[in-house]
């Protein structure tokens, strides 16, 4: 994985005590006063001002940096306005040279090391690396004001406020890990009075997605970590048995998935607080039956964000189908490269690209050939069939995301299909072997079959709860559920802190 001069322990993270009980309760209560007792637009500037300090404590000086990125974008948007109205031709000129700016910042400090480490390994010429640190979260709020600027030039754009621009940029929920954000979703929410008002029922409704979100990260993910962690660092002179190729591989796909999906959780419930809703990231992408459905469910907002602002511009499917396969194999490596500055990034976006090329191939030809959905049994085996078939392509995709080298990558698929012999076996992982495989049994059922975040909470608690509004002491039964979450809070806070704290992996990103 890419890799930064801070760790895990520097910053604030969900699960830390220190976020949990400093800063997001002085936070709101500060917040919340401030929209009373001064005024909306003095909370909203408040709210972006602790947004900063939270990307601050991980690294001071790449606040000047997202500050600076805030300021040019909000007023190369204006000029890009005015120049709309009055010389088209001179926006057109103004967006270039900003998206080109924004590029170039997030080149140098993603991309420059990488660059001058594949010209060496090229051309054999001994160049010295920068040593840049990669800022956190510089790949979310680029992207997020490129969107901004095109939606300026195309005229899309209505809420122009600075100040809810420098929040919807900075807001700390998703600041660092996501969602990617648009514009026309969130800076019209901040012009809503009612979230300058603490509600009871939406601190339930976000209290518990900030729950569930807090045990799929500290009592999943990071409890299948250090089993990932053993079979992706094994000693590069040794080889892999099968089977302890195809618990690492598995241990890592439920990790990345329950790390994701819980800090989305986290980022949409701690919006919930303030009565703001996030859209969603997730929609049981393990659930899907082919590969173009896997990316409709998985990290939702970035894939909207390369279909909107990379695919459709290079043309999409409106030039017939050659055209449309090559547009996704150049979508899916460039969000590849998104990723991180690696050839194992470009690979697996590459591999995807190929995936979804061949997906829609086949779309194409059954439709040619008039084959029909089946119906039935035969209905039921097919889809079966075809969410195994998804997760096969998926596992093999992540051994490439996770893993540094690609000869490590190849290492580790050569021996989940059995063309290693010999190597590391089933009970060399350090004691790990006897009971994990239930363990993993048991999370990979509740990602393959178990009703995900928004409908348990967003559908089936909300509906509970509007059921009971009419009750004379649902106030109490609110409070009750609030205190009972804040509870269970604490514990996931108690037992994250007993163990290694582990970073988000999308913090990478």
């Amino acid at each position: 994985m890419p890799t930064r001069a801070n760790n895990g322990s520097d910053g604030l993270l969900f699960t830390s005590g220190e976020f949990l009980f400093l800063y997001l309760p002085i936070t709101l209560l500060v917040f919340f006063a401030t929209a009373r007792f001064v005024g909306k637009g003095a909370a909203a500037a408040w709210l972006a001002i602790a947004s900063l300090v939270f990307y601050g404590y991980w690294r001071v000086e790449h606040t000047l940096l997202l500050v600076a990125s805030i300021a040019f974008n909000y007023t190369l948007g204006e000029w890009i306005l005015r120049a709309r109205e009055a010389r088209p031709s001179s926006a057109k000129t103004l967006l270039t040279v900003a998206i080109a700016a924004n590029l170039a910042a997030l080149a140098y400090f993603k991309y420059a090391d990488f660059f001058l480490r594949t010209v060496a390994e090229t051309t054999g010429q001994d160049l010295p690396l920068l040593g840049v640190v990669l800022p956190l979260g510089i790949s979310f709020f680029t992207f997020t004001q490129i969107a901004y600027l095109v939606d300026v030039y195309k005229g899309k754009v209505v809420e122009r406020n600075p100040v809810h621009y420098a929040l919807f940029v900075t807001y700390f929920p998703h600041l660092i890990a996501g969602p990617v954000l648009h514009h026309a979703e969130m800076m019209p929410q901040f012009r809503l009075a009612e979230i300058y008002h603490p509600r009871l029922r939406w601190f339930a409704i976000g209290l518990a997605f900030l729950l569930l979100g807090l045990v799929k990260k500290v009592l999943v993910a990071d409890s299948v970590a250090p089993i990932a962690n053993m079979v992706f660092g094994h000693d590069p002179g040794t080889t892999l048995a099968a089977s302890a190729a195809w618990i690492g591989v598995v241990a890592y796909t439920l990790q990345i998935y329950f790390d994701f999906s819980g800090y989305s959780d986290m980022a949409v419930g701690l919006s919930l607080l303030i009565g703001v809703r996030l859209p969603y990231n997730f929609n049981s992408p393990y659930q899907a039956w082919n590969i173009t459905e896997f990316w409709r469910r998985w990290h939702m907002t970035l894939s909207r964000f390369l279909r909107d602002y990379l695919y459709v511009p290079l043309g999409g499917n409106r030039h017939g189908r050659a055209r449309r396969y090559i547009n996704l194999m150049l979508t899916m490596l460039l969000g590849g490269l998104w990723h991180g500055a690696s050839w194992t990034f470009v690979f697996w976006g590459g591999l995807h690209g190929a995936y979804l090329v061949v997906n829609h191939f086949w779309q194409w030809l059954r439709e040619k050939l008039g084959i029909g959905p089946a119906t039935g049994v035969r209905g039921w085996l097919g889809r079966a069939a075809g969410v195994a078939l998804t997760m096969l392509c998926v596992m093999v995709g992540w051994v490439y995301f996770r893993a540094t080298e690609l000869h490590t990558a190849n290492g580790i698929v050569a021996s989940m299909f059995g063309f290693n012999d010999g190597g590391a076996r089933i009970d060399s992982l350090a004691g790990y072997s006897e009971g994990i495989l239930p363990w993993l049994v048991g999370f990979s059922a509740l990602a393959l079959f178990a009703r995900n975040s928004q409908k348990l909470i967003d559908g089936s608690f909300t509906r509970w709860l509007d059921r009971r509004a009419s009750m004379p002491r649902f106030g109490e039964l609110l409070a009750f559920l609030v205190g009972a979450m804040c509870v269970g809070i604490v514990l996931m806070a108690v037992a994250a802190a007993s163990r290694s704290v582990t970073e988000f992996i999308y913090f990478n990103f």
